[in-house]
């Protein structure tokens, strides 16, 4: 008689769930987002010789920083400035193209910040503490109460809100994103040792020795680079950093381990809580790893779903028409097996197996890819044979080209990974490309 009924506690399960759904709304909506893309990304070689890291075509039809901008929309994140660096006019083009779709009458909006020598010693950026540093009458003018700092250059797709709800609740000033990653990985990363409550103890920057975690001895805690700050304490700490003469202007080498001794700096891991497992999260830093998380998605069932209506990854394209293949010789025949093939492409009499490619990619007859990523706007010969390559964007591979049968003979006109991947990009093969800004 005085129990609550099914229906009850359906409605008290449904009245929480919209307590917390606003709760965290009003977060988000209250959250300056500042996505840092002015990094080079040298690992990715010769890929980064006409454009940022952030800027690299991945996953046939997007840019890495599609992933980050798309997670900061759908998690109801509508004020993102976007800080840019090194040779950036292909991504502040994709930007402008892609993602001026926000209505600035609502204060939404993506804004650029280029590096503008704002200091008074009119340097570029120093590290990513110094970029937003740079930024600050800009970022002030925005009036957050929250600042969620993220690296433009992974591939993942996150919720943001949780995070910030999760800073809030433990009157945190400073929470940072963390993943679980193998001992031998970490040496990459910032590594930290957290209490039972999840505050840090201790971190440090691209340890040597990482130090593994309590219930993982053979993985390491480490940082994602993404940050939640209450924005005047951030404002507070970058003003006193920038004075230090001896600081490298760096989140990770600087501002955090001078907060962790004396402010609230807690640690935030991005699980899966429904799973109770990490979520997909890749650095696609290397050519390998570039190579390797875009043959992932190739396979059967991969990680990271592109096709989640529940989760878009939102970017600019062309209006392509659909890819064609054709002819159906025995020896002609075009064809695509166990692969991605973006629009505008061309498949005429040549075959594709487990290969990604991008948009308008042209395959003439009796040519052969295998584990292949070919970027937009490529056109292959008759009679090639390529394998296990990433082929940039704008390149045209004469006839009867072989790649990645003979590594040595291939390492004399292109780059070889250690893994075997061969990089081959328009200046390798001797071609001027036609427009430096669309790379």
């Amino acid at each position: 008689m005085f129990g609550h009924t099914h229906k009850d506690r359906i409605a008290n399960m449904n009245n929480k769930h919209e307590h917390t759904a606003r709760f965290v709304s009003r977060l988000t909506r209250d959250t300056l987002a500042l996505v840092l893309a002015g990094g080079r990304g040298t690992r990715l070689k010769n890929l980064t010789d006409w454009r940022t890291k952030p800027a690299v075509p991945f996953g046939g039809k997007f840019r890495i920083i599609d992933f980050p901008l798309s997670n900061c929309i759908n998690s109801s994140i509508r004020q993102i400035s976007v800080v840019t660096q090194y040779k950036s006019h292909s991504l502040i083009r994709h930007i402008q193209k892609g993602w001026s779709f926000l209505r600035g009458e609502f204060g939404e909006f993506v804004e650029l910040m280029p590096a503008a020598q704002q200091r008074v010693d009119e340097s570029w950026y120093t590290g990513t503490a110094d970029a937003v540093y740079q930024n600050l009458n800009i970022i002030r003018s925005h009036d957050p109460k929250f600042i969620l700092v993220l690296a433009g250059d992974h591939i993942y797709k996150m919720d943001y809100g949780p995070m910030i709800a999760y800073h809030v609740e433990n009157k945190a000033d400073m929470t940072v994103g963390c993943l679980e990653v193998p001992l031998e990985m970490a040496k990459g990363f910032g590594v930290m040792s957290i209490d039972d409550n999840g505050q840090i103890v201790r971190f440090t920057e691209k340890p040597a020795q990482p130090e593994p975690t309590p219930n993982e001895p053979e993985k390491a805690l480490a940082s994602m680079g993404i940050y939640v700050f209450n924005a005047e304490f951030l404002y507070d700490q970058l003003q006193l950093d920038s004075s230090k003469p001896d600081s490298s202007h760096d989140f990770g080498k600087d501002i955090i381990p001078s907060l962790i001794k004396t402010h609230r700096v807690f640690a935030y891991r991005f699980r899966d809580v429904q799973k109770g497992e990490q979520p997909y999260w890749r650095d696609v830093g290397t050519v390998d790893a570039f190579w390797e998380a875009n043959m992932e998605l190739v396979s059967v069932a991969p990680q990271l779903n592109l096709y989640d209506k529940q989760w878009p990854i939102w970017t600019y394209q062309e209006q392509l028409p659909p890819a064609k293949f054709v002819f159906d010789d025995d020896d002609r025949r075009g064809m695509s097996v166990d692969s991605m093939v973006s629009g505008g492409c061309l498949i005429s009499g040549a075959k594709i197996t487990n290969s990604l490619l991008f948009s308008n990619v042209k395959l003439n007859s009796y040519s052969l890819l295998e584990q292949a990523v070919v970027l937009p706007d490529v056109e292959v010969g008759r009679h090639c044979h390529i394998k296990k390559a990433v082929i940039d964007k704008g390149c045209f591979i004469p006839a009867h080209t072989n790649i990645g049968q003979n590594l040595e003979e291939d390492a004399k006109h292109f780059y070889v990974t250690e893994q075997g991947v061969v990089l081959v990009t328009p200046d390798m093969l001797g071609q001027k490309l036609h427009d430096f800004s669309e790379q």
